[in-house]
């Protein structure tokens, strides 16, 4: 069994959005292992110049680095990332043949550009903007879909 591993920067408070959440991961359940991991955001002061984003940046995709587990194909969700249809989405991480996915979703400031650049795949969503909190639910989501399309099964369109 796979095993889909979702790294992300800042804390999930809404419980709508954790119920959510369990919801997908439940779903998930016969097809892989989720394990979603919190990596606090970098403190930054009320107006921070551009160097300490980046340096923020940078520490945040530190400890990402650690999260990450040995040898997975990793997924930075970023808006400069490659946008995909659901079933491209499903076929890429089908093509993947990973025992272990792992996907990124950044903090308010997003992604440390080295970071991105060492991921195995960058991936948009959309040229968008949403809520980090309401991402992790849509990204849940379309690894259901995913499963569901590459398994065969029906799932509403």
């Amino acid at each position: 069994m796979q095993s889909v591993h979702i790294l992300a920067v800042g804390k999930l408070k809404e419980r709508a959005y954790d119920a959510l959440c369990a919801e997908y991961i439940r779903r998930l359940s016969p097809f892989c292992t989720v394990t979603l991991t919190e990596l606090p955001e970098a403190r930054l002061p009320e107006n921070p110049s551009a160097a300490q984003i980046e340096a923020a940046l940078a520490d945040e995709a530190a400890r990402l680095r650690r999260a990450i587990p040995q040898g997975a194909y990793t997924v930075a969700l970023c808006i400069e990332g490659k946008p995909l249809s659901s079933v491209e989405f499903a076929k890429t991480l089908e093509r993947a043949q990973a025992a272990r996915l792992a996907f990124v979703i950044g903090g308010s400031n997003g992604l440390d550009e080295a970071f991105k650049r060492e991921a195995s795949l960058r991936v948009s969503f959309s040229a968008m903007t949403f809520p980090h909190h309401l991402f992790r639910v849509m990204l849940l989501e379309q690894i259901y879909r995913a499963a569901m399309i590459t398994s065969g099964r029906k799932y509403h369109k």
